[in-house]
């Protein structure tokens, strides 16, 4: 156990990790991040703060000796470094998963290989070979590149192009097509796994995006209880598979028939997950901290539903109209730039739970 007044190392300086240096103050835990810039999100709220590349070893070493257990809030950090890293700092979660979950085609083998089912899918890695998966998966499909690529970037639909229209387009050598899937929502589970292997999970909530970027978030997710069961059941499976140390986004969709298909897994606190920051006694921050530091995990359960809002870009500047709303919980990250797209905070609206 990694007791309160020590330090929480955090890679990634973006809103998560903001949000979860302040949940970790909360529970008497000093931060410190590494990130690329000086005002980056979580670097305005953490005890210190290093800036480097993350690829840059010297500062990684240097890193991990001044915090007591490194965590994430951006699952692109380069795994090969943190796996040379020769620390005694624990690194939860840890960085193999990263391997898993940065390739979209070794994260869809590893599902599969679980016995848990996701839409069609293939390795690309031509236009010819594009071609040839078509025949075999059909129309429409998405093409994504493999590494990289969120909100709806680095992916290409294909409805009628030629497969080199479509290959030119995404501008990968690499990537993996997958069958599209005629799902009736998409919807996600946020588990939290201790060291001892205890779990903890969110309810299954459901997801709208817009261009590829999550809008909407809709806690609980309007799921038959069975459909429900499985979607929790599938995120704490791979959550075990996985040995994850932390907190594992497992993103899903779910059929017309009531079957649930894996989209994506992330090892890390979720866009689905800020809700819990107003309608649970314990959101998924202050879990990933409980979880990394070898705490006790606390009670998931909600004591309220709730409607979770991304302010994208100018949105941010009606804060005056939400900070005058009844019941709207507004949370801003401290970006200097509203660009379009960009997540610049965030409205949770809470109601009394449903029946």
């Amino acid at each position: 156990m990694i007791p309160p007044g020590s330090v929480l190392g955090v890679l990634g300086g973006g809103q998560l990790g903001r949000m979860t240096a302040l949940s970790a103050a909360r529970l008497g835990y000093k931060s410190h991040v590494f990130c690329q810039a000086p005002d980056e999100p979580a670097a305005q709220v953490a005890a210190a703060v290093t800036c480097a590349a993350f690829d840059d070893a010297a500062a990684l070493a240097g890193f991990a000796a001044a915090v007591d257990v490194i965590t994430l809030e951006f699952e692109n950090v380069p795994a090969a470094p943190l796996l040379a890293l020769d620390t005694p700092t624990p690194i939860r979660p840890s960085p193999n998963i990263l391997e898993v979950t940065q390739d979209r085609l070794h994260e869809k083998d590893f599902v599969a290989r679980h016995g848990i089912a996701t839409a069609p899918y293939a390795e690309v890695g031509s236009a010819a070979a594009l071609a040839a998966a078509l025949d075999r998966i059909g129309r429409p499909a998405i093409l994504k590149t493999r590494r990289l690529g969120y909100d709806g970037k680095g992916q290409v639909r294909i409805d009628d192009q030629a497969p080199a229209e479509a290959w030119a387009a995404l501008g990968a050598s690499s990537a993996i097509l997958e069958g599209w899937v005629d799902f009736t929502s998409e919807v996600s589970v946020i588990v939290a796994r201790g060291l001892d292997g205890a779990m903890a999970s969110y309810v299954p909530v459901e997801n709208e995006h817009e261009h590829g970027i999550l809008r909407r978030t809709l806690a609980p997710a309007g799921l038959a209880p069975a459909v429900a069961a499985a979607a929790t059941r599938t995120a704490e499976t791979l959550a075990t598979a996985l040995d994850v140390i932390g907190l594992l986004a497992v993103e899903m969709f779910v059929t017309r028939s009531g079957e649930v298909l894996v989209n994506e897994l992330a090892p890390r606190p979720h866009n689905s997950g800020h809700w819990t920051l107003d309608a649970c006694g314990v959101d998924q921050f202050e879990q990933l901290v409980r979880a990394v530091c070898g705490l006790p995990l606390g009670d998931p359960s909600r004591h309220n539903d709730a409607e979770m809002t991304n302010l994208l870009g100018d949105e941010v500047d009606d804060w005056p109209a939400l900070l005058s709303e009844p019941g709207a919980r507004l949370h801003l990250y401290g970006k200097a730039e509203a660009r379009k797209g960009r997540k610049m905070g965030h409205v949770t609206r809470v109601t009394p739970l449903r029946e």
